[in-house]
């Protein structure tokens, strides 16, 4: 299968992923609304912003080089403006979550998927400073550049997996606190990690053959 072809499947998957929890969080979970003064709706502005961001638009980033047209340039600058927006849409997703838990008066940062959470969050900034400044601003030679190319994108696909953990223990985690068994709603947050992580598959693919 062609590059074109993994990253279709890739675009197909993370689609869908958006449409599910758009269904998720609006049909079954209260709206979303970070000004409310229901901490319900004000937490689901965290899940959709994290995975627009980090995973979606983070995926997209990664692909431009195969599916924008035009100059290597202009690719690099569709590939950081994403990157860049997504680190904007994250503060935003973890402000939420933490305003969620100041309303519930609930304790932050003590699971798994926040210590993989803030931990992604953290490389992901370091990897877009360190790429605007060697690739964008050109700040090393052309030799180190060149040896340094490979590190950052393994780095980058090794990001977007963390981003997709953090995902899938952020469903486990609210469908389990919600105490989700076999019901319409279980299903449906058991296809949206489905739908999460097949688009990292597919991404990770994709970029592969770059």
């Amino acid at each position: 299968m062609s590059s074109l072809g993994t990253s279709g499947l890739a675009h197909l998957f993370g689609v869908l992923a958006f449409i599910l929890l758009l269904v998720w969080l609006l049909h079954y979970r209260e709206g979303i609304d970070y000004d409310s003064d229901n901490g319900y709706r004000v937490f689901n502005v965290h899940p959709l912003l994290m995975f627009a961001g980090f995973i979606f638009l983070a995926g997209e980033a990664m692909m431009a080089f195969q599916t924008v047209r035009g100059e290597r340039k202009i690719k690099k600058f569709v590939h950081m403006t994403l990157h860049l927006i997504a680190i904007v849409l994250g503060i935003v997703g973890l402000r939420a979550v933490f305003k969620f838990h100041d309303m519930a008066n609930i304790a932050n940062v003590y699971s798994l998927h926040s210590w993989i959470g803030i931990g992604t969050f953290c490389l992901f900034g370091l990897q877009w400073v360190f790429g605007f400044v060697m690739f964008m601003l050109q700040g090393a030679p052309a030799t180190t550049r060149a040896k340094v190319l490979p590190w950052h994108k393994v780095a980058g696909r090794a990001l977007l997996f963390m981003a997709v953990c953090a995902a899938e223990t952020g469903l486990m985690e609210k469908s389990s606190f919600l105490g989700l068994k076999h019901q319409r709603e279980s299903h449906l947050v058991n296809f949206t990690g489905l739908a999460i992580l097949l688009f990292g598959v597919f991404v990770n693919i994709s970029v592969g053959y770059s």
